[in-house]
């Protein structure tokens, strides 16, 4: 039995799996309104798939677009395999999601970071400056409506993970 609990590891695995539960609902009911992503990830990564040519293109990390035209977006436990038009050539993608580094969607201000190190470092998440009282309040009741807690938008805070390092 471990002596420490691994919260940065326990928080990848739930981020990914934030993504993964995305980009399935994407591939089965397509993008809503402005929602597009942008995925930067490590093309050195063993389990990434791509054309030779992109490849030598992007030899180290490569961004990919999700929004107006896509094909074959295909969701896995560990990863997902989309097929993208880089000048008028579609090509087919795999791409692990170990091997993501950027998960972002601009539309409404949201994304995520992952922080790569050796794999004897564990990943803490640093946990952005919020101050709750300016993102939570509760309207006031009256009788045709239940008291729900608004949440008022915020510029996008990107998750980083080296913070908390030791």
């Amino acid at each position: 039995m471990p002596d420490t609990i691994h919260y940065g590891n326990m928080m990848h695995r739930a981020m990914r799996g934030l993504i993964a539960e995305v980009l399935q609902d994407v591939a089965d009911n397509g993008l809503p309104g402005e929602h597009h992503f942008f995925i930067t990830f490590d093309t050195q990564h063993p389990d990434v798939e791509m054309a030779d040519w992109l490849f030598d293109r992007y030899p180290e990390e490569m961004t990919i677009v999700i929004q107006h035209w896509f094909d074959g977006l295909v969701v896995a436990p560990e990863g997902f395999q989309i097929t993208l038009n880089f000048g008028d050539n579609p090509e087919p993608l795999s791409v692990p999601f170990d091997a993501i580094r950027t998960f972002v969607d601009p539309s409404v201000e949201f994304g995520l970071r992952f922080e790569s190190h050796d794999e004897d470092d564990t990943d803490i998440v640093e946990l952005p400056d919020l101050d709750l009282t300016e993102l939570v309040s509760t309207p006031k009741s009256d009788d045709t409506a239940p008291a729900t807690p608004v949440v008022e938008e915020k510029a996008a805070d990107v998750v980083s993970l080296d913070s908390f390092r030791k």
